[in-house]
């Protein structure tokens, strides 16, 4: 199992914006390959891009960005995009790319990460905790989670 940073692999540029373009198909292509593109001389932190590899196959996926399109712009970074292809879910995979999200938070010199979503449950047993909600500009609210660092 591997963890690939865009960012220290600018060879997985192309790969990284196909793989989530087609993981979150229900947004705008245009967005994932203008924000990886231009994370790769990024001079701050953030964004991050991850890629899981397992046994050389790309099975994952999370960012580490500054909003996650919702209106708490007073936290930050969260971590986005969490995605594992389905034949590899319930192998606590996402937990990985968590702890690297989180790894990498702190190293900046950030206490906190959050996340939003609409799940219950699941985020918990990562350590993160619900602290409200917030609201998207598409008019839809997400609960929004803490987790220190």
């Amino acid at each position: 199992m591997r963890i690939i940073s865009v960012r220290e692999n600018p060879e997985y540029l192309d790969k990284t914006i196909q793989y989530f373009q087609n993981s979150w198909s229900e947004i705008a292509p245009v967005i994932y390959e203008d924000c990886i593109t231009h994370s790769i001389n990024a001079k701050d932190s953030l964004p991050q891009w991850y890629l899981l590899e397992h046994n050389e196959e790309i099975i994952g996926c999370a960012g580490l960005i500054t909003n996650d399109f919702i209106s708490r712009m007073d936290l930050y970074p969260w971590i986005c995009a969490i995605f594992i292809d389905e034949k590899h879910r319930g192998n606590n995979y996402s937990k990985l790319l968590i702890e690297k999200a989180k790894e990498d938070s702190k190293k900046a010199g950030f206490k906190n990460l959050y996340l939003c979503t609409d799940h219950t449950g699941f985020y918990e047993k990562s350590g993160f905790n619900y602290i409200g909600q917030g609201y998207h500009p598409w008019e839809e609210e997400s609960r929004i989670y803490q987790i220190d660092l």
